[in-house]
């Protein structure tokens, strides 16, 4: 009979802290790989949305709430900005695109996004079905939006106010489905874009008139017109912008562009790359700690597999001695206990990868509908590591009782 069949059968005999050992140490494993996984992709994902943006402008008010509202759109904006004071900073030389948005509605949860065309380019994105806008109240939808909202090519909607489903719906101004762009794991999947001159045809204000049912039918011809009419045919000297997306032209513009957008006293001009690291290194926080009591249930599991090594040995004596007695030899016996070790140590490491990736996954079937865009089918070399470190670990573990079974002295041991 071989080491392995051995640590298999002694394993097997003893199931009970066998099977506790292991939970155990799958239980800190999957909790590491779950951090692992969600502190990854989440960073991945906050990079690839901040690609090329060097800088982004808006009204005055929180950096971070500027940045995670124009571009990841998980919060609510600081509030909108004159165009005449935009294009002070959209006409200056140091700028190499400027891409305007403008914000405040939404639809079923689903931010609708005032742009142009570049913005589209600009994310990388492609048309699944349709067309992009070419006329006020056109839309683009998202792939994730077309998915929980049903909409179709041809299908039209109200936006509401706010960016909760309990917004007041802007009757009157109904939105046209245009497009549907492809899954591209961004977060254009989430939005609905739309040109900057529907945004603000639904926000006009509507003039009062003593003859309600009248007012509705000017109101009605209004919204039909301003349907045909060209995205480009609107006048926007009194409009204005929620924020800039801004490029720079060369490597000056991080030193002066900053100093210039925020000496205007109604903007302010937010890195994304700065933002986004202050927003990690505060998370980073709540992540290290909870990574910190999951290496320590790994620990524990080590120290218990140990526990349980050291006290078999005991136990194992007489079955050890007879064993020399038909030939094994004492460097058979150390590689036994030693394997005993690291092969509880990689079955539980496994078991707590396929355990993480398992809750990532359960994660993700209950909340699709969530923005959750976290996948357990991610792998990852920090898991590789961590197949290593319990191969050592285990080795460790393992060590003193396979010395201590190396050493026996079995004379003493069969004439007991």
């Amino acid at each position: 009979m071989n080491i392995a069949s051995l640590s298999f059968s002694y394993l097997k005999a003893n199931r009970l802290s066998t099977v506790l050992n292991l939970l155990l140490l799958a239980f800190g494993v999957a909790v590491v790989v779950i951090l692992l996984l969600v502190v990854h992709q989440i960073e991945d994902r906050f990079t690839r949305n901040a690609k090329e943006i060097s800088l982004v402008v808006g009204a005055k008010g929180s950096p971070l709430q500027l940045i995670l509202s124009a571009i990841y759109h998980i919060d609510y904006p600081t509030g909108n900005i004159k165009i005449k004071d935009a294009r002070k900073v959209m006409k200056n030389p140091l700028v190499k695109q400027s891409i305007p948005i403008g914000l405040g509605d939404s639809y079923q949860s689903f931010r609708i996004v005032g742009t142009n065309h570049d913005y589209f380019k600009h994310f990388s994105c492609k048309l699944k079905e349709g067309k992009l806008w070419e006329k006020t109240l056109d839309a683009v939808i998202g792939s994730e939006v077309a998915q929980v909202t049903g909409l179709k090519i041809g299908d039209k909607f109200l936006g509401a106010h706010g960016l909760e489903d309990d917004g007041h719906a802007h009757e009157g101004h109904d939105y046209v489905v245009v497009g549907i762009m492809e899954a591209n794991e961004m977060v254009t999947d989430r939005l609905i874009l739309t040109a900057m001159e529907s945004v603000w045809a639904v926000h006009e204000e509507k003039k009062e008139e003593p003859e309600q049912g009248k007012l509705g039918e000017e109101q009605g011809a209004h919204d039909a017109k301003n349907h045909e009419a060209k995205v480009d045919s609107v006048n926007i000297d009194d409009k204005e912008y929620t924020a800039l997306l801004i490029k720079y032209r060369s490597p000056m513009g991080a030193v002066a562009l900053p100093r210039l957008v925020n000496s205007i006293s109604n903007l302010q001009a937010a890195s994304p790359a700065a933002e986004v690291s202050r927003l990690f290194n505060l998370i980073g926080i709540g992540a290290e700690i909870l990574r910190f009591f999951a290496l320590a249930i790994i620990g524990i599991s080590f120290l218990s597999m140990f526990g349980v090594l050291y006290n078999a040995l005991k136990e194992r004596q007489f079955d050890i001695a007879l064993m020399r007695t038909l030939g094994a030899s004492r460097s058979k016996v150390f590689f036994l206990i030693i394997f005993e070790g690291i092969l509880l140590a990689v079955i539980g490491t496994c078991l707590g990868i396929l355990l993480g990736h398992g809750g990532i996954a359960l994660f993700a079937s209950l909340y699709t509908q969530a923005g959750n865009q976290i996948s357990a089918l991610v792998w990852l070399p920090e898991e590789i590591y961590l197949l290593g470190m319990a191969v050592f670990a285990g080795f460790l573990s393992a060590f003193i009782p396979a010395f201590q079974a190396y050493k026996m002295d079995i004379a003493k041991i069969l004439v007991k």
